[in-house]
């Protein structure tokens, strides 16, 4: 834990690797020493087509799912961390947003398969 789910406008790929946009929110969510660097996923979803209430700039917006149990000071440091390592990239003209999401412990199940 964390899943980072980013969500981007597709238009930034012309300016930007998304390899590296993945690995500052990995950064950004290693530096708040919330978590083992093991235990961090990351995943980035391009949208093409999208509407920001009449605004034509690219975005960002990472979603940090976590299980419940941060206290907010916590949850306020890790979404802090991750913007800051959003705003290290070179790109211009966007929307950077970050929220922490907690999942239930009780409902969230997993499993590794060989």
């Amino acid at each position: 834990m964390p899943h980072c789910i980013i969500e981007y406008s597709k238009g930034i790929e012309s300016t930007i690797d998304i390899s590296t946009l993945v690995s500052a929110v990995y950064q950004g969510a290693l530096s708040s020493a919330l978590f083992a660097p093991e235990d961090i996923k990351c995943r980035a979803i391009p949208y093409a087509h999208f509407h920001a209430g009449g605004d034509t700039v690219d975005f960002i917006h990472v979603v940090l799912k976590i299980l419940q149990g941060r206290d907010t000071q916590q949850k306020t440091s890790l979404s802090r961390y991750v913007l800051m390592a959003l705003e290290t990239l070179p790109l211009t003209c966007i929307s950077l947003t970050v929220e922490v999401v907690d999942i239930e412990t009780s409902s969230y199940q997993k499993t590794i398969r060989d």
